[in-house]
């Protein structure tokens, strides 16, 4: 299964043209760089679903919240934590 997760945009870390950006996202501690270019209108302190690498939409805080609380039920949090310690 594919799930988008949710997390907090904290920088836009590069802007090649008008089109493509990449910014710095946190998950909950973890901070992945991913593109931003499919959500032109984000923003740093925007809320974002970020599906292998790219941000695809934009959610409000609570949506995030809610989200991020069902995948820690469901176990994918610690998925995303262990996959971050095996790629350093």
């Amino acid at each position: 299964m594919c799930l988008a997760i949710p997390g907090k945009l904290l920088s836009i870390s590069g802007q090649r043209d008008e089109t493509f950006r990449q910014g710095k996202v946190s998950f909950g501690g973890i901070t992945k760089e991913v593109n931003l270019s499919m959500v032109p209108d984000a923003q740093v302190g925007d809320y974002v679903l970020v599906h292998v690498g790219v941000a695809i939409g934009k959610v409000d805080q609570e949506e995030a919240r809610q989200t991020f609380e069902y995948l820690k039920m469901m176990g994918e949090v610690d998925e995303i934590v262990n996959n971050e310690k095996t790629d350093k």
